[in-house]
């Protein structure tokens, strides 16, 4: 019979407190390797708390450890990385990496990080803790959805590419990896569209400037219209209607084709939060264009969408009275308006020395040897292992045999849980046609 060994702890509080700001010309570097594997880790924490129905205590000690702002941080500084580096590193005609994974991770980046802010601003502290640096966030979303909004109404789509690991070894990796970033690009949107949306849910607690940047200087709600009249989550392809979600394009039955998906709520949602909201009225210029880019919206409030959301009938009254009205013309208030500071101040600090950064990235990163890309493959490995994904789960694991909380495992299957040896020794005649089962199939790639 094997062994059961302790199983190893990695506390949610000790990821976030070792969350720290990295510098632009650092990316890829071991320290922000570091980072990147705490945000891995905190995305997994922040899953398995989100289907337990336990994700408060992450949210709690975001807030407490004032790491909000410091995320976005990270996340505009990855998405500079991408706009300035990324692109001098495939021109560089004397860069043939042996492996394209070091920069992969560095492009992921702002995927985990996003996803992250995705999971944790429904919450409103959250979104307070945000302080100032809301207003970069806002004008990252903004930047997010107008590429969004551009593609489809170019009639652009988007072509999911997988990126197997041989591909990052191949002669043409750096072709293959610019693919695979306007992929990750879309998928990013659709996540920025979400974390929008759940800032629209604070729009009575929000600072005035980050309304007066939501409806004036980036006009929002303009925006969210083109989105519902282009739809870039769905396409025709062979006479088939696809459209995205939770990952990948999936052909939708007839039947099905009038059903509203999670996107397609979370537009209307800003839109409802956006346009209903007493403030936000006050706020925006119901001028000419905007009204009648607004009024368009009626000819998509069909009964059947409706009857999906039904707080779209408020949106249906509002839209009828805004056609037969002109409003008033927004107050203008008197106040000292906050702008957003992070992106320039990025710019600014690495202004003109966007090569330079490059090739010193290629030089200290992105040329690693061997034995350096075998090291890396190792800590991956280990921060999606089954313990690692276990250990960051909220709940503590139940004995098998009594349903205590359990640190002893089966050591042969990994896959059983005890309190004491007593407990796994009655257990063993139940178990041990399945652990032998369980042992012998493959544990990793290499086994396979």
């Amino acid at each position: 019979m094997a062994a059961a060994g302790p199983a190893p702890l990695l506390p949610a509080e000790a990821l976030v407190r070792a969350l720290q700001g990295t510098e632009l010309r650092d990316a890829g570097g071991q320290g922000w390797l570091r980072q990147h594997e705490c945000v891995e880790k905190l995305n997994m924490h922040a899953i398995l708390s989100a289907s337990a129905g336990q994700e408060q205590l992450l949210t709690e000690l975001l807030v407490t450890y004032a790491k909000i702002p410091l995320l976005i941080g990270e996340l505009i500084s990855v998405e500079i990385w991408k706009h300035k580096i990324f692109p001098v590193l495939c021109r560089l005609e004397d860069f043939k990496p042996r492996s394209t994974f070091p920069i992969y991770v560095v492009l992921h980046h702002e995927a985990s990080i996003i996803n992250l802010l995705e999971t944790v601003f429904f919450y409103k502290e959250i979104c307070e803790s945000a302080e100032d640096s809301i207003l970069d966030l806002i004008d990252y979303c903004h930047r997010k959805l107008t590429l969004l909004a551009a593609r489809s109404t170019n009639g652009q789509a988007v072509t999911p590419v997988e990126l197997h690991p041989e591909d990052l070894a191949s002669p043409s990796s750096m072709q293959e990896l610019q693919k695979q970033a306007e992929t990750m690009e879309f998928e990013i949107s659709l996540k920025a569209l979400s974390v929008l949306r759940f800032i629209t849910d604070q729009v009575e607690s929000l600072p005035l400037s980050a309304l007066t940047r939501m409806l004036n200087t980036h006009n929002l709600p303009c925006l969210l219209v083109e989105l519902v009249e282009h739809c870039p989550w769905s396409c025709r392809e062979a006479g088939k209607l696809k459209k995205f979600e939770n990952g990948a394009w999936h052909v939708v039955p007839p039947e099905d084709q009038v059903k509203m998906t999670k996107l397609d709520g979370q537009v209307w949602l800003a839109l409802l939060n956006l346009l209903l909201s007493p403030e936000c009225q006050r706020k925006y210029h119901f001028d000419g264009f905007n009204k009648s880019q607004l009024l368009k919206l009626r000819a998509f409030l069909t009964d059947v969408l409706v009857d999906q959301l039904p707080n779209l009938v408020e949106m249906q009254r509002f839209l009828s009275h805004l056609a037969v009205t002109e409003p008033a013309p927004p107050k203008k208030d008197l106040i000292l308006e906050q702008v957003p500071v992070i992106w320039d101040h990025i710019l600014k600090k690495n202004a003109g020395k966007w090569e330079a950064i490059a090739k010193h990235q290629v030089k200290r990163v992105f040329s690693p040897t061997e034995e350096e890309l075998k090291l890396q493959a190792r800590r991956w490995a280990q921060t999606y292992s089954l313990d690692m994904i276990e250990a960051l789960a909220p709940d503590k694991p139940r004995c098998r045999v009594c349903g205590a909380e359990a640190a002893k495992r089966c050591s042969r299957c990994r896959n059983e849980w005890y309190c004491t040896r007593a407990c796994q020794v009655q257990h063993w005649q139940k178990h041990k046609a399945a652990c032998s089962l369980m042992a012998g199939a493959p544990r990793s790639m290499d086994d396979l």
